[in-house]
């Protein structure tokens, strides 16, 4: 299992490297390269959610991703440093004011894209933050380097 680990600055700017980098790895992975244009845009939009986040939440720790190649799939993990108790209500119920509704929104909005784009995503939020984990099958024919 090869991991990647990438770390910016909650910049809209490094949004773009990180789908770069995103691409280049998951091609080495295996997967179809007809699956890895939906990979950049997934990544940009899980990490610019995170980056909306961390701007809304005044978070200056940086935006984490995990690029993991294991045997038969590859997967994304995008890290913010959102927790459980800074923006969801016990019992899973958002808890935003009026001048986060907007906020929310385009959070839904990214979630439902990263949905579309990925048949195998999950969504958590724990003490650490939340994590986005997005997963595609690689091919067997996968170049293997010397």
């Amino acid at each position: 299992m090869a991991t990647v680990e990438l770390r910016f600055s909650a910049l809209p700017e490094h949004v773009r490297t990180a789908r770069l980098v995103a691409a280049a790895v998951a091609r080495r992975a295996g997967v179809d390269e007809a699956v890895l244009d939906e990979v950049r845009l997934a990544v940009g939009e899980a990490c610019s959610r995170a980056v909306g986040l961390h701007e809304s939440h005044d978070i200056t720790s940086p935006v984490r991703v995990l690029l993991i190649e294991d045997e038969k799939k590859f997967s994304i993990e995008v890290g913010d440093g959102v927790t459980g108790d800074s923006g969801t209500a016990p019992g899973g119920g958002e808890a935003v004011s009026a001048p986060e509704s907007d906020a929310e929104g385009e959070d839904e909005m990214g979630l439902a894209v990263i949905s579309g784009l990925v048949d195998d995503v999950e969504v958590t939020v724990g003490e650490e933050g939340g994590l986005i984990r997005m997963t595609w099958p690689t091919t067997t024919t996968a170049a293997v380097l010397p």
